[in-house]
C-alpha cells in the first residue's frame, strides 16, 4: 500500500508523535512503505510560515527537502490531472489544499493519512491517524 500524508499528520510526525495513533506511527516508522509528501503541503507551509502562523527552523525551501530525506518520504508533484480532478470532487468544503490532496490521492491510488475530519466526507481511502 502507498500513502499520502496530510499536512497536519506530517507536522505531528515531525514533533508531536504522541498526537498520532499507534497505527499511524507504525506506518511512518516501517520504512518499507511508500509514503508521499505532496508539493501541496510545501505550498501550504510556505504560506503559513510567511504569514507567521507556523514556525519552521529555516525557510521551507531548506527545511522540507531535509526533513523528507530524514523521514524517507517520496515527493509528489502537482500535475494537471491532479488539478483537473478537483473539478469532480463534491464541494464538502473550500480548502484548496485539502481538496487537491484528495484529488492527488484519488488520481495516484494513494491512501491518505489524516486527522482532518473533512477528509471523511470524500470517497477516498484513508487511515485515521489522530487521537
Amino acid at each position: 500500500m502507498s500513502f499520502l500524508l496530510d499536512t497536519g499528520v506530517w507536522l505531528w510526525a515531525l514533533d508531536s508523535t504522541e498526537q498520532l495513533l499507534p497505527e499511524a506511527r507504525e506506518i511512518l516508522a516501517d520504512g518499507s512503505q511508500d509514503i508521499f509528501l505532496s508539493a501541496v503541503t510545501t505550498w501550504e507551509l510556505s504560506i503559513k510560515v510567511a504569514l507567521g502562523k507556523l514556525k519552521f527552523p529555516t525557510p521551507p525551501a531548506q527545511s522540507v527537502p531535509r526533513l523528507m530525506r530524514k523521514q524517507n518520504l517520496k515527493p509528489l508533484s502537482v500535475t494537471h490531472s491532479h488539478a483537473a480532478r478537483v473539478f469532480d470532487l463534491p464541494l464538502h468544503h473550500g480548502d484548496p489544499f485539502d481538496r487537491l490532496l484528495v484529488a492527488q490521492a484519488l488520481e495516484e491510488n494513494l491512501t491518505l493519512l489524516t486527522a482532518d475530519r473533512e477528509f471523511k466526507k470524500y470517497d477516498v481511502p484513508l487511515i485515521w491517524c489522530g487521537r
